[in-house]
């Protein structure tokens, strides 16, 4: 049983560069940094690569069923304790600030949809996962979080600008090492390091 990275995100070119595929956009640099390419999986309903980190092989994953269902895709590939041990789900963060990120596990899904329909299609919320910091802050660094549905949805339906951008590709380094780490020596050693 390889590894399986999730990318959350929806697919479709006006989504591309939003907030809310910040999970696919950094599974998409770490497809590059291990030289897979993706290619559509009708059984799945994802874009899916295949690649080794070392010897280890690793499957890639990002659903086209748009966020809310992304659980679809993994209903079939995560049956057992030991394949949910080797998941690891990337995603977008508003209660973190641009440019932070954190490994997670075992936790609720915050009212993150694409990760709640995972956590209900595996029937487990006891899998790993990477945050991507997406909220502004003050200039003293506090988070300034949008606030309501509608201002939320806008937000994370917006685009990041040319810099976020460019910030982001700086950060997919130490995300494609917490991932490279992750397979090597598992989630605790993983934890300490990145967080």
């Amino acid at each position: 049983m390889s590894y399986i990275f999730v990318g959350l995100g929806n697919p479709g070119e006006e989504y591309q560069n939003t907030r809310h595929n910040v999970g696919r956009i950094f599974l998409s640099y770490f497809a590059k940094e291990i030289g897979a390419d993706f290619s559509y999986d009708k059984k799945i309903n994802s874009q899916v690569a295949k690649g080794k980190v070392g010897k280890i092989t690793v499957t890639l994953i990002l659903p086209d069923t748009f966020m809310n269902n992304s659980g679809k895709a993994l209903k079939d590939l995560i049956k057992n304790p030991k394949s949910v041990e080797k998941l690891m789900v990337i995603y977008d963060e508003l209660d973190l600030p641009f440019g932070k990120n954190k490994i997670s596990h075992n936790k609720s899904s915050g009212g993150h949809r694409g990760l709640e329909s995972i956590i209900k299609s595996i029937k487990t919320k006891n899998f790993a996962r990477i945050r991507i910091g997406i909220s502004p802050t003050t200039p003293t660094g506090k988070i300034k979080k949008p606030v309501g549905e509608e201002k939320v949805m806008k937000f994370i339906l917006g685009q990041f600008s040319p810099e976020e951008l460019k910030a982001l590709k700086k950060i997919s380094k130490s995300v494609n090492e917490a991932l490279v780490n992750f397979v090597n020596e598992g989630l605790e050693i993983s934890m300490n390091r990145f967080n």
